[in-house]
């Protein structure tokens, strides 16, 4: 089982969403959130005046998923969310210990199917 994290530019979460829904991934959580990457700040004008626009907005998506699906997920990910620009963002794969589903006490794999599969 893997946790992989993705943070993608917020008008790219509908493809995204999309994509990964065609793959046959569910359970995902979608938070917004600011950073920047190796980019750093970006100056930007505004009426006139020049500033530094030190975070972006992005959002983050959290997808807990079994190992047969890892490749799936993260090339749903990658083919939805490229533009060919600075600011697509990334995408962290982490080896996920244990997953309890709260209603019914499944643990691991089964807990990670959907409902009624």
């Amino acid at each position: 089982m893997k946790l992989i994290t993705a943070v993608i530019r917020p008008d790219k979460l509908p493809s995204v969403k999309e994509a990964l829904f065609k793959a046959g991934v569910r359970g995902i959580t979608i938070s917004r959130v600011s950073g920047h990457g190796g980019q750093g700040g970006i100056i930007e004008q505004y009426r006139g005046s020049q500033f530094v626009v030190e975070f972006r907005e992005k959002v983050q998506l959290s997808i807990a998923v079994s190992d047969s699906f890892v490749e799936p997920t993260i090339d749903a990910i990658v083919k939805s969310a490229r533009t060919g620009e600075i600011g697509d963002g990334k995408i962290f794969v982490q080896p996920l210990e244990n997953v309890v589903r709260i209603r019914t006490g499944e643990k691991d794999t089964e807990a990670l199917t959907p409902v009624g599969a």
